[in-house]
This record gives C-alpha cells, structure tokens and sequence, in this order.
C-alpha cells in the first residue's frame, strides 16, 4: 500500500514543497530503505520512527518498506521528516486514512483535510513531538501554495502562527496526530499572533544616557541611525565603544512587520529562536569573536547555512578590535557591503541569504590598547592600522574617534544624550528621506546617479568637496560616501540642501583617510 503525505524542505532560509511517499509491502522480505537524497537524520529517522509506533500503542510494520523523499533531485536534511514518515506508514496500516477528518463526536473541533495539510516534527522514541526549524517558513509557503493546515510540533506553533490564514496544530505526541487526523480529538488551531503588538512591546536592552561623556560619538552615532550608514569607533579600551555599538538598535526605527518576518525566517532555519519565542522583535545585534571564520561569518558549509551577516540582516554587525580579525575574513565583507545579499555557492547548489546590515567597529589605536605619545607611538599606530585594507575602511562612512572619558564625567550626576532624544532626531531625518525617496531607500544605499539628483550641493559645498577631495587624495568610492553622509546631515538639519558645513562635517568622519 502507498501513502503519501505533504512536508517541507529548507533552501537556505525559504521553503519549498516536499511528498512524502511511503510504500509498505507485507508480503515482501523485511528491509526498509529511503531514497530521494537524505542524509544521515533522514536516513536515520526509520528507527525513531518504528520505535515511536511500536511504544505509541501502534501495530509494527512488517514487511518491505520504501520511504521516497520527492523532488528526489534535492538534498535532504534532518528530523523533520520523522512525522510525516510515521503518519504515511500508519496510513498503510491502516490505523489512518488520509482523506478529511471529520469533526468530533461532539461536533467540536476543526475539521482536517489531510490532502491540504503540511506535517512537520522529529519523534522521541517514545512517541514525543519534538521541535523543527524553519517552521514559518513552512507556514508562508503554506499560504502561498493554498494549504489550508499545519501539523507542527507544539513549541512551534506560536512561530507558524504569525502567518495569517492557516489552521496551526500544534501536537505533542504521536497519538495526539492520530487523533487529530481521524477526527477524534477536540483539537483547536492557535490562536494567530498579534505581530504588531508585539513589535510595540519591544524595548531596547541599553540606553545611550547611561553611556558618560563622547557626545561627538552620538553625535556620529545620530548620523549613522538616520541614514544607516557604517561607523568605525577608534579609541582607547575603556572608552565605551562597545557599550555604544549594543545601545545603537534602540535608536534604529522600530521592526516593520515585513522586516521581523525576514528576520524571523533567518533565525527559524538556523535554529536560534529563543524558547517560547515566535518572533523577533527586536534588531539584531551580533557580535562574532575575531577568531571567527569566514564561513562563520557569510556562512556556508556543505549544505549551505547563514552566517554572521545574515543573522544581522536589519540589525548591527558589531566587529571589537576590528584588526585582530584575519584579513582574508575582513576581505569577505566587501562584497555584502556593497549588495545587502550573499551568495554561497556549492557544487550541486547556490543559496543567496539576506545581509543588508550596518557595519559597527571598534578598534584600539595600537595593539596595547593606547597610544604612546611621540613618533614611536604614531609607528605603532600606522602599523595596527595597517592590518585594515583601504577598500573596506573606503566601505565606512564614518570614522570617528572616542578618546579616554574625564574622571569629571565619570562622576558627573547628569546623565548624556538619551537614546530617546537621539531616536527622535534620527526619525525627523529618516522621515524626510522617505518622503524623498521611499522607505526601501535610506542615504546609505544611494547610488552615485541618485545622488545627482537627491543631493542637490551648493557651489561653496561643491568647491569645499573638492579641496579636500584632492589634499587628502580620496577615493572615488569616498567621495560618494562623502555626499550621502552629507545628505543625511543636511536632513537632520532639515534642510534640502547641503552646505559647505554639511560636507565639512562628512569629510571629518573620513579619519582614517589621513594620518590620525
């Protein structure tokens, strides 16, 4: 007998449709095989599968048995399969038949058109439903291809619930799928999720006013928010660099409902959604060890996974002591800079990720934390910069330098510059740029063309620009950063044009272009 049953398989972090078949010949010599490329969960999950039927109360399979993964062209990975397998084989032993449930005997309950249904969830030898990742990616491609109903593991349903129109079930047991699919069990869909509360709940875990004394540095960090751009930070240890890297998301626009969505799917296929968590709601805020690798980082491995950037898509990729991560792993971040996606590519498949992330670093002067005086002191520095290449500090908008903070302002009762007060001001300018070029286009990502024409420059800002264009021997690539940190300063500002003060400003964010 053949049964067959609808899933899903993970690409990256999008989901597309999986058949599984179940093929069950009793008459046929003892022996179980799985075709369709699985690797070794898959392969392995016939023994969790037969031990959970066999303790679930359920009659064994004997027999030939022959699980197909369709497409049989797509590698497959993991537990996921462990449910659906077990409800084709018990279809085939006719313990269920896989045509509409109906409702309860106390007409309660939804009905389940297991034809319209995607089965998902790992199986405890005992019976257990456990968790699976991607599993709202499983429900958006649900929605899309016109299924009506989940079957996921419970600690996943709140997470498919956030897709809108679908049944969720969630389960916990093997017997509680049985139940549910004959129509037997006063099962109710989760409730859907309210993903714009949520998303209002969501609070920042630090704020600027506790960070004392570097008001240039929010300053910079104002900027930064308003226009997305990257910021390099450059001073001594100590000085609260990192601690203003972790408070910049809550300066950033809250999370829209499109964006926690994405950022959820990256997290959900990676397996990094807190417990109980349905939804991020909060910006990202990584922070990789520069010992990382660079698949670490951009991600990779045989079957393609995210890596450091993609897990920031949205959010801040904070890199401490900038020079102490191996060159050949800074070099990798070239490219996402410039595009906002990564490709990974392997021989028998290419998955893009998202990574359209700001950049924050942090970096000492030297490799001992400080500074010494004099022209020693300035050999040492040159020399820990010049672990940096020019093309990615070209790829910083902002370079701006966080010296040591005064015992007076350690001390100090009044508290700096709040993030509420640097929210505000970055939100004005954010909302004019939106209603100059639209919400998907900040500053930072304006192209030289757009530039032209969103940019305007007086001729005392066009001459200015070009003085220092040539003194500090920029780049092409700099003088375009230079015109769309101008831009954004000009905005906070509230102003439609930028002035000479405007690109003076920008071109003193350019520190590492010249001598420190």
């Amino acid at each position: 007998m053949i049964a067959s049953v609808h899933s899903y398989l993970l690409h990256g972090i999008d989901a597309s449709r999986c058949e599984v078949e179940v093929d069950l010949n009793p008459t046929g010599l003892d022996g179980q095989t799985v075709v369709g490329l699985p690797d070794s969960a898959v392969r392995e999950s016939l023994e969790r599968v037969r031990a959970a039927i066999g303790n679930a109360g359920y009659p064994s399979p004997v027999g030939r048995l022959l699980i197909n993964l369709a497409p049989a062209d797509v590698r497959k990975e993991g537990p996921v399969y462990d449910l659906p397998i077990a409800v084709g084989l018990l279809a085939c032993l006719g313990v269920l038949h896989l045509t509409p449930a109906r409702a309860n005997a106390a007409g309660e309950g939804a009905v389940l058109d297991p034809s319209r249904c995607l089965v998902a969830g790992e199986l405890a030898l005992d019976g257990r439903v456990r968790p699976v990742k991607g599993a709202i990616a499983m429900a958006e491609l649900a929605r899309a291809q016109g299924y009506e109903s989940l079957i996921v593991p419970r600690a996943n349903a709140r997470e498919a619930a956030v897709v809108p129109d679908l049944q969720v079930f969630g389960v916990d047991t093997l017997t509680e799928v049985v139940g549910l699919m004959r129509g037997e069990l006063d099962a109710c869909p989760a409730d859907p999720v309210d993903v714009e509360t949520l998303l209002d709940r969501a609070e920042a875990p630090l704020d600027f006013g506790e960070v004392r004394g570097q008001e240039p540095v929010k300053r910079a960090v104002t900027i930064a928010a308003a226009g997305s751009h990257n910021l390099l930070m450059l001073g001594p240890a100590g000085s609260g660099k990192t601690m203003m890297a972790k408070a910049l998301p809550g300066v950033l626009p809250p999370l829209t409902t499109e964006e926690a969505l994405e950022i959820t799917r990256i997290y959900s296929a990676a397996g990094l959604l807190d417990n109980g968590a349905c939804l991020v709601t909060r910006r990202p805020v990584r922070t990789p060890h520069h010992t990382a690798s660079s698949p670490a980082i951009v991600g990779g491995g045989i079957i393609p996974r995210a890596g450091e950037i993609s897990l920031a898509h949205r959010g801040v990729l904070f890199l401490d002591e900038l020079p102490e991560f191996p060159r050949a792993v800074l070099e990798t971040l070239r490219q996402p800079l410039e595009d906002g996606v990564v490709t990974i590519a392997r021989a028998n498949s290419t998955v893009r990720f998202p990574a359209r992330f700001m950049l924050v670093a942090a970096m000492n002067p030297t490799a001992k934390g400080d500074r010494t005086p004099g022209e020693t002191g300035q050999r040492e520095m040159d020399r820990y910069l010049s672990r940096i290449s020019g093309p990615l500090l070209d790829r910083i908008d902002l370079h701006v330098e966080a010296p040591a903070v005064p015992f007076d302002e350690l001390r100090a009762q009044a508290r700096g510059t709040t993030s509420e007060a640097i929210r505000e001001r970055a939100q004005s300018a954010r909302d004019r740029a939106n209603a100059r070029q639209g919400e998907a286009r900040p500053n930072a990502s304006l192209s030289g063309k757009e530039l032209d024409a969103l940019a305007p420059m007086t001729e005392a800002a066009v001459s200015l620009l070009g003085d220092a264009i040539k003194s500090l021997g920029l780049s092409a690539r700099a003088y375009d950063k230079i015109r769309r940190v101008g831009r954004t300063i000009a905005d906070l500002a509230g102003e439609e044009t930028i002035t000479p003060e405007h690109v003076a400003e920008a071109v003193g964010y350019r520190l590492l272009d010249r001598k420190v």
